[in-house]
């Protein structure tokens, strides 16, 4: 027979304490100290080992991989982009994303798109069964294969999921909701999510079904629960997009069976989410090449081209501190090019305002979009536009060198595409001559984008 075992850890830091305390010594947050109920088996017991228990790598050739790798395609090539090529049998996905920005939504879209599973199961322990129909209703969703339930139990789940066939596909909406009896604290600390988290990777292992959980995140838009989680599971997507926009980003951070830097474009509308085939005319709709601070941006998110407009406005204040805003870009960043514009070419912004803006809700992180803000920078201190039909690339560095940006190629590809005329990139970018139409403009530092407006610098 087994006994309890009492311990007291910290909901906020994880922390392991020997009594209960007021307040944290590890993280000093207050009343975050809850006792759990540990089950201790027999120590020393030694189970047998099963005779395959060990898999030698020659023994299992390619022809003969088992069914728990294989991959299933969805009808959404977004969410499959993401995912590497589909979804593999066995895994755990975890999806993190703000409130309302339309993660149950996809999830049910999903659950319609995917052809060859034997059954599909969608667990909220957050809506009962009819709300969950009634959005699936909203959908225009028809799968008669699909079940539904409602519960926040664990145990029960895992009862109910046992007599799952290989192959199928769970939804549990969502792990902060869903708790377990034998472990004292409020469902969403730090033990319940990783218990229960644990218990359903188990599953999913031994069962080959693919489990997707959704996850709450912070007000800092981490994944809510212990850092283990993401840890624990094969797959780790945010959904992000902002609200004031139709578009949502897929992104993928962790991936144990694909890459980590692609992203899936989606629109949200009435009936659902959209999948957007080509982002770069979607973010590009509202672009007008005669205002001045506008500059395009040939990006690259994973091995997808993708063109940015990125606005800028110079403002003069009279703060003794100015302001450095952006929105979309890095702020820390955006200070520095303004930092390297003032010493590499005696530009004054003591005494003006500088905002940065990426339009459509992008977030952009490559430094290969430098020369782009430093171009929407300096068109809008003097008031004229940029050359039209030109797309900027490249990385600035401190000296005010413009540095090469990789898949420079398939950057010109996709302005070709969109009808742009001309590259303004590093001068050390290659020739390309399979871009045809396309004038290559090479630049050497910052101080060549004055030339570009026609403004005269000494």
């Amino acid at each position: 027979m087994s006994k309890g075992r009492s311990r007291y850890v910290c909901q906020d830091c994880g922390a392991v304490l020997s009594k209960w305390m007021g307040q944290c010594e590890i993280c000093n947050a207050w009343n975050s100290v809850c006792e759990e109920i540990i089950q201790e088996g027999q120590s020393g017991h030694c189970a047998q080992l099963q005779s395959d228990f060990f898999a030698c790598l020659e023994n299992n050739t390619k022809n003969d991989v088992s069914a728990s790798s294989s991959r299933r395609l969805t009808k959404i090539e977004e969410l499959n982009r993401v995912l590497g090529g589909g979804l593999v049998d066995g895994s755990v996905i975890l999806l993190g994303g703000s409130p309302g920005i339309g993660k149950s939504t996809i999830l049910l879209q999903l659950l319609s798109e995917v052809s060859g599973v034997p059954e599909f199961v969608y667990i909220s322990a957050e809506e009962s069964i009819d709300q969950v129909l009634l959005r699936a209703r909203r959908l225009q969703l028809n799968n008669p294969h699909l079940k539904i339930a409602s519960c926040s139990n664990i145990h029960q789940i895992m009862s109910a999921l046992a007599s799952l066939s290989s192959g199928s596909i769970v939804i549990i909406d969502s792990i902060q909701t869903i708790g377990s009896d034998i472990i004292q604290s409020p469902p969403g600390s730090i033990s319940q999510v990783r218990f229960c988290t644990q218990e359903l990777v188990n599953f999913a292992k031994k069962s080959t079904v693919t489990i997707i959980i959704v996850g709450h995140i912070t007000k800092d838009g981490a994944i809510a629960g212990p850092k283990t989680l993401e840890h624990m599971v094969d797959c780790v997507l945010y959904f992000e997009g902002d609200r004031s926009y139709d578009y949502r980003i897929l992104r993928c951070e962790k991936n144990r069976y694909g890459p980590t830097d692609e992203i899936g474009v989606f629109s949200m509308t009435g009936h659902g989410l959209e999948e957007v085939s080509n982002p770069s005319a979607a973010f590009l709709s509202g672009y007008n090449a005669e205002v001045s601070g506008v500059a395009v941006f040939s990006g690259v998110e994973g091995t997808r081209p993708i063109l940015l407009e990125i606005q800028a406005l110079i403002s003069p204040t009279s703060i003794a501190i100015p302001r450095r805003s952006s929105v979309g870009f890095d702020a820390n960043r955006l200070s520095m090019l303004v930092a390297v514009l003032s010493n590499r070419c005696k530009m004054n912004f003591s005494t003006r305002d500088v905002y940065l803006n990426v339009a459509g809700g992008l977030k952009v992180t490559e430094p290969a979009a430098d020369l782009a803000v430093i171009a929407a920078i300096i068109s809008s201190t003097f008031q004229k536009p940029l050359p039209k039909q030109s797309v900027f690339f490249g990385e600035v560095s401190l000296s005010g060198e413009i540095r090469q940006a990789h898949l420079s190629f398939a950057r010109m590809k996709e302005a070709q595409k969109l009808g742009f005329e001309e590259v303004y990139c590093s001068h050390k970018t290659g020739d390309h001559d399979g871009v045809p139409n396309v004038k290559i403009r090479r630049i050497k530092s910052i101080k060549d984008v004055f030339s570009v407006v026609n403004v005269n610098r000494k």
